[in-house]
């Protein structure tokens, strides 16, 4: 993905003759904080898509649904390992050992996330509380994943209790700009002494009033004698895997591109490809980002045809 220093690397799209070409560009717009860097393919007249905003036949968003099973999944793991850290772990295993009461999970959204988050969490024996405002959601849920386990709608006093009790506590909230804060900091302070929190939605905010943005190199931080562990973009972590699965949505769509001709035919063909387009020959078509940037913007469907 190019940032804001690499996009001076990117030719105007011109030819020997002086005429435009198109110009694409695949990438993941919401993961560059940087002004400059749209700015500056605008400059360049530049028609660019992001795979998030691409849209499949049914209106979902595969890229996102993709990797945010890769971020429910590894969220986890990642609690797993720092569960049995030597320095501030509990040295508790993730599975249903017999005797031994089992780990107490509980996570915040019934999304993707949320849902493959129990899916691993319930494979290695866990106890698992799923909450979240949106009883389709929660029944979605509980339908895939084929068992009957603890569900509630936000509620502090439940939550709370949830909290006091638990291991593991994984944010995978998501709000239209900013995720919700549905944990707060007083909450935080009574849970357990090693306990572990994963903010996979510290990507939009976080939904933990005390989550702070972390790295790779330094992946974790204590407050109130509990692990926080918040890393954006965790899917990267496992890079191969991610990789795998954006190409196989990509591949597709290239392939697509080809077959109709380039960019310019394939967008009028597939209303899925065309929601992806965030920037047409320079001009923003993207609201979402024009707001967060500040930045003016044109309905797509008033450009192309």
């Amino acid at each position: 993905m190019p940032y804001a220093s690499q996009s001076g690397t990117i030719d105007d799209g011109r030819n020997q003759d002086g005429q435009c070409t198109n110009n694409c560009d695949f990438c993941d717009s919401i993961k560059n904080p940087k002004k400059e860097y749209f700015e500056a393919l605008a400059k360049k007249k530049i028609t660019a898509l992001a795979f998030e905003y691409i849209k499949d036949e049914d209106g979902s968003y595969p890229a996102v649904k993709s990797l945010s099973e890769i971020a429910g999944t590894a969220s986890i793991l990642v609690a797993a390992e720092l569960m049995i850290n030597n320095q501030f772990g509990k040295g508790l295993l993730f599975g249903n050992i017999t005797g031994v009461p089992p780990t107490d999970v509980v996570i915040l959204g019934a999304g993707t996330v949320g849902e493959f988050a129990a899916k691993t969490a319930l494979g290695l024996g866990a106890n698992v509380k799923v909450f979240d405002n949106s009883i389709t959601k929660l029944r979605r849920l509980q339908n895939n994943l084929n068992q009957r386990i603890f569900t509630s709608t936000i509620q502090p006093k439940a939550l709370l209790k949830a909290l006091r009790r638990c291991d593991v506590a994984i944010g995978a909230m998501r709000g239209k700009d900013r995720c919700p804060v549905v944990v707060t900091e007083t909450m935080v302070e009574h849970m357990k002494k090693g306990a572990v929190i994963v903010d996979v939605s510290i990507d939009t905010g976080g939904c933990f009033e005390t989550s702070e943005i972390t790295t790779h190199e330094k992946p974790t931080f204590i407050k109130h004698n509990v692990v926080h562990y918040c890393v954006p973009n965790i899917p990267s972590r496992y890079s191969k895997t991610a990789s795998l699965s954006i190409s196989n949505i990509i591949t597709p769509y290239l392939l697509q591109i080809a077959e109709d001709g380039g960019i310019e035919s394939a967008i009028r063909c597939n209303k899925g490809l065309k929601n992806g387009v965030y920037l047409y020959h320079g001009i923003l078509t993207n609201k979402a980002i024009g707001d967060w940037f500040d930045l003016p913007d044109s309905d797509i469907n008033l450009i192309v045809f």
